[in-house]
């Protein structure tokens, strides 16, 4: 009977070092992971963007030389990017991965699949063609080219039904006449 009650706390204390141990692993994987960052640049340089471990985007930064884009061709620069950031968080999680927890370890594996299909890789599509503008906004006075435009008239007033008159000589009810008779 000793053997066994020896033995089974033998199994107890294994089983707690490797829990402890795989805790330790995993907090070490999340600390490194915990300040990992990517960062993408659009090919001309004029839009930066910086995102965290989590996809989270962190920092952007425009150039004043996308003043010429349209707002429509920087917001998807923007977009474009952070997809492409965000596409190499496994890679990141794999690699951090790697040096705390090994390779064989079933549960970090997981943990880098979830991210694969959470971070999936961009669309490998040319950038968009967006279409000419259909009007031109001017925001300044010396740009005016066209002569300016009268303000629309302010709305009418929304018509009022008649009012109804009551009859004078209404002797059914005791009401609109003198209060003392």
């Amino acid at each position: 009977m000793p053997d066994s009650i020896d033995a089974s706390d033998a199994m107890i204390d294994n089983w707690t070092k490797r829990l402890e141990e795989n805790a330790a692993r995993y907090q070490a994987l999340a600390d490194r992971m915990q300040g990992q960052t990517v960062t993408e640049r659009s090919k001309d340089g004029t839009v930066q963007v910086t995102i965290d471990s989590r996809g989270l985007l962190k920092n952007l930064v425009i150039a004043e030389t996308a003043a010429g884009k349209r707002m429509a061709e920087v917001s998807a620069q923007v977009m474009q990017l952070v997809q492409r950031a965000q596409a190499r968080i496994p890679e990141l999680l794999q690699q951090a991965m790697t040096e705390t927890t090994g390779t064989g370890d079933q549960a970090a594996a997981e943990i880098v699949r979830e991210a694969q299909s959470t971070f999936p890789e961009p669309p490998a599509e040319p950038e968009p063609a967006f279409p000419e503008p259909d009007r031109v906004r001017r925001f300044l006075p010396e740009d005016t080219e066209e002569p300016p435009r009268t303000p629309p008239a302010p709305p009418a007033p929304p018509a009022q039904p008649p009012r109804r008159r009551r009859p004078v000589d209404d002797d059914d009810d005791d009401f609109g006449g003198p209060i003392l008779s």
